[in-house]
């Protein structure tokens, strides 16, 4: 029988996340099971928990930035062994058949199962995240966390890190290329550690002046403030990439004449209509192009985290006990955290 696992969950958008005991399967012979030591906290966690983009089914269990220890595996599975180091990021499946899948891309499978809030393709049951003591996992989905990397900073890497990586590799960032990023949090703060990596001369786009030498301390070798006219002139026609991670809805139209022929704006922190609506003009005069990133697919994550591990990159975290979850959410609706909550799982035994 599976057992029972203890976690958090929400069961109305406005209730809080509270303690809540469910039943993880049994692992089928392709399955890896993991003890959760460390769970990111993410801006998808707090939208779906508010039911923010009206698809959540409840009760929910949040999180997909997960950090753990393997406890058991199925009868088919020889990548892993007891008591290794994994991550579990966003999917927890897909379809395997499909273009996306066949190219690395599961995060595009019209079938592909998120960690939490999804429906498990096998027996139906609802996937839950990893605001838990433990998670079954398929071991095609599963991580290795490269020797060595603070595994507390590692959590975030499986989505904020994957989301802002995917669009510098899938648009081939390199030594010299000049690159902007829009928005200093936790997914702005890994874009500007992994643009700077990249070899990029990397820019943030702020409204802040106080963000100057954290940026710098972050990668930024320039701060733009986006509120100061003269400051965006002096960056027109600059940048390759601009990679957006602002969570809301926000103008576009100033940033696009930052970009350089060919450029792009690459949207990765938010989903729903543009406001105000984007003028095309300085798009089509010289084929600058506004598009979307989501996450990225198995392979690139774990191309992702070598890359961290040989570069030694982890995210600037705040470590949090399970039972301060609902304060987290409020701190982060007000960007107060630098840059990313952590829960220390083992607070859910005290």
């Amino acid at each position: 029988m599976p057992a029972n696992v203890n976690g958090y969950a929400a069961h109305s958008p406005k209730d809080d996340l509270v303690p809540f005991q469910f039943d993880r399967r049994d692992p089928r012979p392709d399955d890896v099971s993991i003890e959760i030591l460390y769970c990111g906290v993410c801006h998808s966690d707090l939208h779906t928990v508010r039911n923010d983009w009206g698809w959540t089914v409840y009760p929910v269990v949040p999180g997909h930035e997960i950090i753990g220890r393997v406890i058991g595996l199925g009868s088919a599975v020889s990548r892993f062994k007891i008591g290794d180091t994994v991550g579990v990021g966003c999917l927890v499946d897909s379809c395997q058949e499909c273009d996306s899948c066949h190219h690395g891309h599961e995060q595009y499978c019209p079938a592909f199962v998120p960690t939490y809030g999804g429906k498990d393709r096998h027996d139906g049951s609802s996937t839950r995240g990893g605001y838990s003591e433990k998670i079954v996992v398929s071991d095609k989905f599963v991580l290795k966390v490269p020797e060595g990397m603070d595994l507390k900073g590692a959590a975030p890497l499986l989505c904020a890190g994957i989301t802002t990586y995917s669009p510098l590799r899938h648009w081939n960032v390199g030594e010299g290329d000049k690159v902007a990023v829009v928005g200093l949090g936790g997914l702005g703060h890994m874009a500007l550690k992994l643009a700077k990596a990249m070899g990029a001369e990397v820019s943030l786009f702020t409204r802040s002046p106080g963000k100057e030498a954290d940026a710098r301390r972050l990668g930024a070798d320039h701060i733009v403030l986006s509120t100061k006219e003269d400051q965006m002139a002096s960056v027109a026609g600059k940048f390759n990439l601009i990679v957006d991670t602002v969570p809301y809805a926000h103008d576009l139209n100033p940033y696009v004449p930052t970009l350089a022929v060919d450029g792009t704006l690459v949207l990765v922190g938010y989903l729903g209509e543009l406001t105000p609506s984007l003028n095309s003009m300085p798009m089509v005069l010289q084929r600058k192009a506004v598009a979307g990133s989501l996450i990225g697919g198995i392979q690139e994550t774990q191309e992702m985290l070598d890359f961290c591990g040989a570069h030694g990159i982890t995210a600037d975290v705040e470590m949090i006990k399970i039972r301060d979850i609902n304060q987290a959410y409020e701190r982060m609706l007000k960007s107060d955290v630098k840059y990313r909550f952590v829960i220390d799982m083992a607070s859910l035994k005290s």
